[in-house]
């Protein structure tokens, strides 16, 4: 569905070039219909140079035959690039929004166009295991979000969901989600190098103990509880661990630490309700 297509990247940063690798690697997209715009001539050279895309410097030049939009920027810029595309974009076209925390309706105004797409991705597309979070305004066709959905896909996961505000628990769940993972990660290691193991060696054994523990929830697809207690034996070393865990207040802590960053994504985004 994407094959003709073509699509402009305003902003070349890390994330266009995750969604890039993603529509290229999986030959979704000629790479000759793909244009990305930045202010280093040296940062598109890059991109050229490893995925056969065009580019140039200037905003507006690119989006003057694009089917879709994709707005890979950084939240501070918006205000300055939404004036710059203001009306320029071609009235069929989709704009995708990967601008943090930047509600849909300054988009759409600034740019007075209304086929707007909101995603809140997070770090793991940068390695095609993402988990993509988005919203569509009304004017989206059926058919431009499914070209929507196939984009996100390249990277990851994705799910839909109906309405803006649900994009601001992404944001404190799946979006900021990583850092509680990898702080975790972290606390692990850093254990086992107490105990005494190398920190190559603690790495080693608690990334492949994370990664074997979610392949296997995904595989036996049972509540959590039911996994934990497959691994508990009564009075044995993890129901001491576990114990400690919850005397110290781990899932309570959790829960209160992933509200306050639903509550700041809320006020960083205007509260929109």
């Amino acid at each position: 569905m994407l094959e003709n297509k073509r699509i402009a990247f305003i902003g070349s940063g890390t994330i266009a070039q995750a969604m890039i690798a993603g529509l290229v690697n999986q030959n979704l997209v000629d790479p000759q219909h793909i244009v990305a715009s930045g202010p280093r001539k040296s940062r598109g050279e890059q991109l050229t140079k490893r995925y056969g895309i065009r580019h140039t410097t200037k905003n507006a030049n690119a989006v003057q035959r694009a089917d879709i939009v994709v707005l890979s920027i950084k939240p501070q810029v918006i205000p300055e690039v939404l004036e710059e595309l203001h009306e320029k974009i071609q009235p069929h076209a989709l704009v995708i929004s990967v601008a943090a925390g930047v509600p849909v309706k300054k988009i759409t105004d600034g740019l007075n166009h209304p086929t707007v797409v909101r995603v809140m991705p997070n770090t793991p597309v940068r390695v095609g295991k993402g988990m993509s979070v988005w919203m569509a305004t009304e004017s989206v066709s059926e058919a431009q979000k499914a070209e929507a959905g196939a984009i996100f896909q390249s990277l990851g996961k994705e799910i839909f969901v109906g309405h803006e505000y649900y994009l601001d628990m992404a944001t404190a769940l799946s979006g900021s989600g990583p850092a509680y993972v990898f702080l975790f990660i972290e606390a692990l290691v850093d254990a086992g190098v107490h105990m005494g193991f190398s920190r190559k060696v603690a790495e080693e054994l608690v990334l492949q103990t994370m990664e074997g523990a979610v392949e296997f929830a995904r595989q036996h697809q049972r509540h959590p509880a039911e996994l934990r207690n497959m691994v508990t034996s009564p009075g044995g070393t993890t129901a001491d661990a576990l114990y400690q865990l919850e005397k110290g207040g781990f899932r309570t802590i959790t829960s209160k630490a992933v509200f306050a960053a639903y509550q700041k994504s809320k006020k960083l985004g205007g509260n929109q309700s």
